[in-house]
């Protein structure tokens, strides 16, 4: 009942207004969008959400090949700061450190996880795509302009 409602009450217009505000430089969803839009926090939240528990920083280090220290330092404070990722210190000695998803991350998890799955089905279709791309890139001739051509002094 609810559903058809909502779907009564709402038509592809106001649908697409709300979309187009957060084209706007000033939309607060853009912040959000450029968090999530940087493949490392994708694959943090990816981590986190496929193994379901709180995970200490060299683990994750570990598990995400190629992040440095530092990216993975700037990508966990950037996803704890926008609550995604919550940051549980222990005072033991030596100090433990765990990061696990919030509910709000659980959420963003599943449109990241949604994003991978695509990713993984379609990656022979991008990776032809390239290199039809590529290809023809690599094929076109590359016009040769000489000094003194007229065409370099913007004359015809």
């Amino acid at each position: 009942m609810l559903i058809s409602r909502y779907l009564m009450d709402t038509d592809l217009q106001s649908i697409a207004a709300r979309w187009t505000v957060t084209y706007r430089r000033d939309c607060p969803s853009r912040t959000v969008v450029e968090v999530l839009a940087n493949k490392w926090a994708l694959y943090v939240l990816g981590v986190l959400r496929q193994y379901d528990r709180p995970m200490r920083f060299n683990e994750l280090r570990r598990l995400l090949d190629g992040i440095t220290q530092k990216m993975l330092t700037q990508t966990l404070r950037a996803l704890e700061r926008d609550g995604l990722v919550s940051r549980t210190v222990y005072p033991t000695v030596p100090p433990r450190v765990e990061y696990a998803l919030t509910d709000l991350g659980v959420g963003a998890g599943q449109v990241t996880n949604a994003i991978a799955e695509w990713s993984v089905k379609h990656s022979h279709e991008i990776i032809a795509a390239r290199q039809v791309f590529d290809d023809r890139a690599s094929a076109e001739p590359i016009p040769l302009q000489l000094p003194g051509d007229r065409a370099e002094y913007g004359t015809t």
